[in-house]
């Protein structure tokens, strides 16, 4: 680029050059990494590039990295922040003023302006920012020249193979000679047929360097119109959800103040139709899927975050009746009737917005690698403000597919929307890395339903080391579940990976079906540096127990050389038989999907030689969409509609109910430090407990007596006679003490 920069504001620097010089210099603070956090650099504006240097004294030997504005996406933040996106990285920098901050973000926006006119004017190189009609009829016209290449090269290599046939046939021939007449002939013909062999090579080496040389002129060309088509892609996605904010705020204004609208409308005569174009969405099928199908959704599905809890049957899993074959039936009744419970039990919808608390993570974690996450004494600030009992109920959030399983009269589909309610447990986690409060041994939480959804469910942590959970769920439509899980957690100073062990239950009371499955394996990426995130991989295997039915699900890890949709999610419904009926594709933070196969066939393709089988279906039909999250729940730890009523309080609860835990109850509220404080009591006076039985146990040994071991209050262990694992189930009584009040077997844990 040779025209300069000019007419550039100067930072507040002594160093910096005046306005109307060609450079822009000054100190601004990048962030480099959690170790580290922000760190000063000199930076340097010069000719459409942004470099950077630990010190001035390093311009002239050490670049320490350079950022090309032409294809720069330039976003300001608050605070003095400024975030640079090139080639799929950030660059997120702090300056240390406002003024400072306008004066950069002006220069930067002017200097990539002129880089990106001058990227327009420049031909030699083809690197051209934009595609424009002439580039696209030149792109083109190269595509054209390549398939002509290819077509020369496709000849080359036919003339090669019947040339070197013809060849090897007369060299086999000349081996044969007996008389020396015949040879001589042979010779002649072997002569000829290598030179129109050799011949034709050199056609073909030709024409394979023209075809390198021709695709490498135009691959930058190519390159950087896919990343301009990328970077027009982006910005794109970034309006559109500007204008969704905008939408969902004046939407707001207006239900706050409706009556002033309205007059306003009868006013000037104008009517609003927005609702009515609201009434139908249309969620496409997977790309995944040899068929396509549109399911329309009611309005219900896009306000959930309206009712708090209440939204299962608003959004999300659509009502839709399985109970004829291959059908898919919506019901608009259901979700009305359980929208008005909702309002009327009043669920709340927001809690205080998470504090922002700085905390170094490496001085907590470095001494903790290869440890159990459960025996690390971790401060509230990775903590969300829910325990694990907690986070377990919220699998009951899509219960709504259970309630339909329990209608179908078809086994191998009330399979598949068991498999779907199984995915859906994990949509809630894609953002919530922060982790739950460990329970205290004997500590419980109830969940009541009955009267919006049908069930109620109690939880209650029956072993502290390992850590262990008893969960038990009766719903009146029909259905029973019930799981117990022990975590097992390591930290691995990277990431850390959380196993869930022990089954899951789930029996339906008309038919009798009884299925059994696991969770997999959860892993929260970048511990230490950079963004963390989560992902979650492994197998499912659901088994009825029943009939033998089976449906494996196979979670996708993550990869970045994978071109498949993140966070995938595959399955197939297989009859006792071993005959595939439906197969489930969808993602585990999105939807599920369910094709009814008509033919398998065997194809090749497989790994290893292997063949692989290859199914023909109908188009599929949604069993399960992600309910969208409340507003601003970003700020509120990414909690959903459920999630954010789980920790309300209401009367009549056990006194070990999780609700009354005082760190969690000061953490939600803002008050860390307080929280923190508590929380650490808490602890230690689990310890001591825990060092009370140790002693009595061993006192008891010494004397030959029984060791008494530790039972909990509501559940007890049991030998399962479906998976042969032996596993606490719920002995009954609990409900039965709350209607009576009557908590005096429960312990005093808070």
């Amino acid at each position: 680029m040779n025209e300069p920069v000019k007419s550039l504001p100067s930072p507040v620097s002594s160093d910096t050059q005046g306005p109307g010089s060609d450079t822009y210099k000054g100190w601004l603070f990048k962030w480099t990494n959690y170790l580290k956090g922000y760190q000063r650099r000199w930076f340097v504006l010069r000719n459409g590039l942004l470099s950077y240097y630990r010190t001035q004294a390093e311009m002239a030997h050490t670049c320490r990295g350079t950022i090309t504005l032409a294809t720069v996406h330039i976003e300001v933040g608050d605070t003095c922040h400024l975030v640079l996106t090139s080639g799929g990285r950030s660059y997120h920098l702090k300056a240390s003023s406002e003024g400072e901050c306008q004066r950069w973000v002006s220069a930067l926006q002017q200097a990539k302006a002129n880089a990106t006119q001058m990227m327009h004017q420049s031909d030699d190189s083809g690197d051209e920012g934009s595609v424009s009609q002439p580039d696209r009829a030149l792109a083109q016209g190269a595509l054209k020249t390549l398939a002509t290449k290819l077509d020369d090269l496709s000849t080359c290599n036919e003339l090669i193979g019947k040339h070197g046939a013809a060849l090897q046939r007369s060299l086999s021939e000349l081996e044969d000679l007996r008389s020396p007449g015949d040879g001589a002939d042979k010779l002649k013909t072997v002569n000829e047929r290598a030179t129109l062999f050799r011949i034709t090579s050199n056609a073909m080496i030709n024409a394979c360097r023209d075809f390198v040389d021709l695709a490498e002129s135009h691959s930058r060309r190519w390159q950087r119109a896919l990343q301009y088509e990328r970077e027009q892609r982006h910005h794109l996605e970034e309006t559109i959800e500007q204008l969704a904010k905008q939408h969902n705020n004046l939407e707001r204004a207006w239900r706050e103040t409706p009556s002033t609208h309205s007059q306003a409308s009868e006013q000037t005569g104008d009517v609003d139709t927005s609702d009515e174009n609201e009434d139908v969405e249309f969620f496409d099928a997977m790309e995944e899927s040899p068929a396509f199908i549109t399911v329309p959704a009611s309005n219900h599905m896009q306000h959930g975050n309206l009712g708090g809890s209440g939204n299962q049957s608003m959004t999300g899993a659509l009502t839709n009746d399985w109970c004829q074959e291959d059908s898919l039936i919506q019901s608009d009744s259901e979700p009305s009737s359980s929208y008005a419970l909702q309002q009327r039990r009043g669920r709340r919808s927001r809690i205080p917005d998470k504090p922002n608390y700085s905390l170094n993570l490496w001085s907590i974690m470095k001494n903790c690698i290869g440890k159990e996450l459960s025996k690390i004494p971790m401060p509230v600030n990775f903590n969300e403000p829910l325990s694990m009992l907690q986070r377990l109920t919220e699998d009951l959030e899509y219960s709504e597919l259970l309630d339909r399983a329990a209608l179908c009269s078809s086994a191998l589909q009330q399979l598949s929307l068991v498999a779907a309610f199984s995915v859906s447990s994990y949509s809630t986690t894609v953002h919530r890395t922060s982790k739950p409060f460990n329970p205290l041994l004997g500590e419980t939480y109830e969940l009541d339903r009955l009267e919006e959804f049908g069930y109620r469910s109690i939880c209650e942590q029956v072993s502290h080391h390992p850590p262990a959970a008893a969960h038990h769920v009766t719903s009146q439509r029909g259905w029973t579940l019930w799981q117990e899980i022990t975590i097992d957690s390591k930290f691995r100073g990277k990431y850390i990976s959380i196993m869930p062990l022990g089954c899951i239950h789930l029996l339906f009371h008309s038919s009798g079906n009884h299925y059994v499955w696991r969770k997999v394996t959860s892993t929260v990426h970048n511990i230490i540096v950079g963004k963390l995130w989560i992902d979650q991989s492994g197998d499912i295997e659901i088994v009825n127990h029943r009939t033998k039915d089976t449906c494996r699900l196979k979670f996708s890890p993550y990869s970045y050389f994978s071109r498949d949709v993140p966070r995938k999610v595959t399955g197939v419904v297989v009859d006792s038989d071993g005959v595939a009926h439906y197969i489930l594709s969808g993602t585990w933070d999105g939807k599920m999907e369910s094709a009814k196969i008509v033919e398998s066939s065997r194809g090749c393709g497989g790994s290893e030689g292997k063949q692989k089988t290859v199914y023909q279906t109908l188009p599929p039909k949604l069993l399960w969409k992600k309910y969208p999250l409340p507003e601003n729940a970003e700020n509120m730890y990414f909690f959903s509609s459920l999630a954010l009523t789980l920790n309300e309080q209401e009367e009549g609860v056990a006194p070990t109910d999780s609700r009354l835990r005082p760190d969690q109850r000061l953490m939600e509220a803002g008050l860390w430090d307080e929280a923190n404080a508590q929380k650490q009591r808490l602890e230690e006076r689990q310890r001591l407990e825990r060092r009370k039985r140790e002693a009595q146990a061993t006192l008891a040994l010494e004397e030959g007596q029984e060791v008494e071991i530790y039972q909990p209050l509501w559940f007890e262990k049991r030998m399962d006679s479906e998976t042969g694992e032996s596993s606490y189930v719920y002995r009954g009584g609990y409900w039965e003490a709350k209607e009576r009040q009557d908590w005096s077997q429960c312990p005093a844990i808070f």
